[in-house]
């Protein structure tokens, strides 16, 4: 099983857990969003850290494509 699958796995597992819960699907994203940036900063610099979140924001419109990509 590789990196994505697992985390799709328990990515689904925690959004059916909080509907449940009655919680909407921002809260669950912003809570495990900061869970992720503070496991990031465990071994990582902040500057390497936001360097990562950029990328993910720029790069994020699934109709455009990477900016390192060719047509």
């Amino acid at each position: 099983m590789s990196a994505t699958e697992i985390a799709k796995l328990h990515f689904s597992a925690a959004l059916a857990e909080a509907e449940a819960a009655g919680l909407d699907q921002d809260s669950l994203c912003r809570s495990l969003l900061g869970l992720v940036v503070s496991k990031y900063l465990e071994a990582r610099s902040v500057s390497d850290v936001q360097s990562e979140l950029r990328f993910v924001a720029d790069n994020c419109d699934p109709d455009t494509d990477f900016a390192f990509m060719r047509p």
